[in-house]
């Protein structure tokens, strides 16, 4: 897959350091998915040259099902780590408030593929054996905090 957008380092250091308070050390950045869906990622990982807002995949528009109108993509990170559908974003000094959408202990602060952090606790491999029947819990818990989330922004 080819994404194309724009590099999330050039977009912080243009429009978001530059809007940002300067007493303020920004150390996280919340993202934030039309459908509810929320991440939290440590912003020094965020400035890697291949992290993207994306809004073209293959040369063409991104399309609904790849989380137009833009997603980001963070290759080093597992998926859980690539919102898709993003409409905002919140520059955090700590992440100890986020609250992620599934279980704690299932959203690793970096998520990085190559050293298989997938939770936190416990080492990647423990993990994979933990994850199979937690699958059906976090769909449920996903699918609860979607529904508030939408019935939040008809209220509003």
């Amino acid at each position: 897959m080819c994404w194309s957008g724009y590099r999330f380092s050039d977009v912080y250091r243009q429009l978001i350091a530059p809007a940002a308070q300067s007493a303020v050390a920004i150390k996280f950045i919340s993202f934030h998915s039309q459908d509810g869906y929320r991440i939290v990622m440590p912003l020094e990982y965020l400035l890697a040259s291949d992290v993207l807002f994306a809004d073209r995949l293959n040369g063409e528009p991104l399309g609904i099902e790849h989380g137009a109108p833009v997603r980001l993509v963070a290759p080093a990170h597992y998926g859980y780590k690539n919102p898709k559908h993003l409409m905002g974003l919140e520059c955090l000094t700590t992440d100890r408030l986020f609250k992620p959408v599934s279980f704690r202990f299932m959203a690793h602060p970096t998520a990085r593929v190559a050293l298989e952090e997938r939770a936190i606790g416990a080492p990647g491999w423990v993990s994979r054996y933990l994850h199979r029947p937690l699958i059906a819990p976090t769909i449920r818990s996903f699918a609860k905090a979607s529904e508030q989330y939408r019935r939040k922004a008809i209220v509003q």
